[in-house]
């Protein structure tokens, strides 16, 4: 379905990463990387990248870049279907990215593209605070456009639905903040590669439909 297939897609908070990366693995058989959930898999694993990302954590340290990218590549290593990466949110910083770049390299998959989902603050602001989520599945819904047919019930599985304490307006505003400081020179670094694909923020659907375009 897709001809470029070793992607990254980038975004503002609230810019609806996970629910095309979601809709992208529906539409064909991509490998799914999200860092936060291999970290805690290799910690659970006790492999030795994990062992070492479990004794910083433990002292209150950030994982160092280095090991992070070696456990993306490992992941890598591991997939069987070869037929593209999709990810999620990852690199998030210039240097993150230059060792991504060589341990794509080394693997020979190297970069087909990164998608920008693109909006602006007010649009990201309005998503992120009206989101809500299942307590038990994880569902996530919106309170304006997309709520749940039951108020506080999740229509999958029954569960309660909250809205999370990094959703509120300040904490909104500090992602945004943050995310601008780290993640521009980014989107700028790739844009001078060539790789860089802006997808403006909207309905999923027709966002999806012009992911789908773009990359063909």
């Amino acid at each position: 379905m897709f001809k470029k297939t070793n992607l990254i897609l980038l975004g503002g908070p609230g810019a609806g990463k996970g629910t095309l990366s979601a809709m992208m693995e529906e539409a064909a058989p991509f490998f799914h990387i999200s860092t936060g959930d291999l970290l805690r898999a290799e910690v659970k694993a006790g492999t030795e990248l994990g062992k070492q990302a479990k004794a910083l954590m433990d002292s209150g340290k950030l994982v160092p870049d280095e090991i992070v990218a070696a456990m993306v590549k490992d992941a890598l290593k591991k997939d069987e279907k070869k037929y593209g990466m999709l990810l999620d949110g990852y690199p998030r910083t210039v240097n993150q990215a230059l060792l991504l770049e060589e341990a794509l390299t080394e693997l020979g998959r190297p970069l087909d593209a990164v998608v920008y989902f693109q909006a602006d603050d007010d649009f990201l602001l309005r998503r992120l605070t009206s989101r809500i989520m299942c307590r038990k599945c994880n569902r996530i819904y919106n309170r304006f456009n997309m709520a749940p047919k039951v108020d506080g019930l999740c229509d999958d599985c029954g569960g309660e639905i909250y809205q999370r304490d990094d959703d509120s307006e300040a904490s909104a505003r500090n992602r945004l903040k943050v995310f601008h400081e780290q993640t521009q020179p980014l989107i700028d670094f790739y844009k001078n590669k060539g790789l860089l694909i802006e997808i403006p923020c909207g309905e999923r659907d027709q966002v999806f439909a012009e992911v789908v375009k773009a990359l063909n």
